[in-house]
């Protein structure tokens, strides 16, 4: 049988009662910039998440951004990102203006590792940009303290790890604020593009704010230069109806998840790693393999999508080569990106298309 990666439509399907009547809610609203839509996800995802604040912004990397301009990151500052990440998290660094100094990941969590934070921090630091990948937790106790005994700000990126929890608690708001993407392959995903920035601190969520809409609280009165940077209402009455769902969808993700651990484990790939500090939200399920490349023509082959995430580092892009990093330069998350893939997981898989994953990739890496 033919499992796709990821089947996107079969949100709509499950719930398309509630999201047409939101959608017709929103249309009907006459408010198709802001408005109540709007701030009523905001409410709700601040809520869930444990934070005083939401901001919603037009996309997740613009979530980064403003959150680091709102942190007041530019010209001349330096930003601790890890080396281990999508380039969208340098992407927002450059955008203010600063430099991403990378650190690289624990090779068992992928996530960045704590104890080789502190050896990247020059007076030119800002800010410390934990991901938490694959929507698993960083560890944030030992970042948190790094940053309070250099007196830098922590910015997490929740791209993908929407509903998570660190040591029992939501990941929201343990640094001074957290970037959510709603892309629509997120666990929370919107049906286009939509971000947000959760936080505590009144100041950094009014200056968001402030940003996401010109530099502008007053019509026709410009603050600052900002920028337009949106959530959509129409996206934001849909993700309200995902976001009664999304614990639900999680469970089924951590069920599968669970599945993938048992029946791998005598097989030739390296299996992901969680803390028992950490309660991930499997946004993607990512094995490794030495013969990734061959690996995934196979299940290809058997009728199983596969994707990479990712197969080139940001410090070997075409996009940094003015850093100078060369091959060899972070050897930890090269190796990591030749060899990861990531297996179909998502709520609305089942059984059967679970078992016919498992058999492939027995299949596949058998000696």
């Amino acid at each position: 049988m033919n499992t796709p990666f990821l089947d996107l439509g079969a949100a709509y399907r499950e719930l398309q009662p509630e999201i047409d009547a939101a959608v017709v809610r929103s249309l009907a609203s006459g408010c198709h910039i802001g408005g109540p839509e709007v701030e009523a996800f905001e409410g709700e995802f601040a809520s869930y998440c444990g934070a005083t604040y939401a901001v919603g912004v037009a996309n997740g990397l613009d979530a980064l951004h403003l959150a680091l301009r709102a942190m007041d990151v530019g010209p001349g500052d330096e930003v601790i990102v890890p080396s281990n990440t999508y380039i969208a998290t340098w992407l927002a660094v450059s955008q203010c203006g600063a430099t991403p100094v990378p650190v690289e990941p624990d090779a068992r969590t992928y996530n960045i590792d704590p104890a080789r934070i502190e050896a990247a921090i020059t007076p030119a630091t800002r800010v410390i940009l934990p991901v938490h990948l694959y929507g698993q937790p960083a560890d944030m106790d030992p970042i948190l303290a790094i940053a309070r005994k250099h007196a830098l700000k922590v910015l997490e990126d929740g791209a993908q790890a929407h509903g998570a929890r660190y040591k029992g608690q939501r990941l929201g708001a343990h640094g001074d604020a957290v970037a959510w993407s709603f892309y629509p392959g997120k666990n929370l995903g919107a049906m286009g593009d939509g971000g947000a920035v959760t936080t505590n601190n009144a100041q950094l969520a009014d200056r968001i704010r402030v940003l996401r809409n010109y530099g502008s609280r007053v019509k026709y009165v410009n603050e600052v230069q900002g920028y337009n940077s949106r959530l959509d209402p129409l996206q934001a009455a849909i993700l309200r109806v995902k976001l009664a769902h999304l614990d639900e969808w999680n469970g089924h993700r951590k069920v599968f998840a669970h599945e993938y651990l048992s029946a791998l484990s005598a097989c030739l790939v390296v299996l992901p790693h969680a803390p028992e500090w950490a309660d991930p939200v499997w946004h993607l399920f990512v094995v490794r393999h030495k013969q990734r490349d061959q690996l995934q023509e196979k299940l290809s082959e058997a009728g199983i999508g596969t994707l990479i995430h990712y197969p080139t580092p940001p410090h070997l892009q075409g996009a940094y080569a003015e850093l100078g990093y060369g091959v060899g330069a972070f050897p930890i998350a090269e190796k990591i990106h030749q060899e990861v893939i990531s297996l179909p997981i998502g709520p609305h898989m089942d059984m059967r298309q679970l078992a016919s994953v498992i058999s492939a990739v027995k299949h596949a890496t058998r000696v």
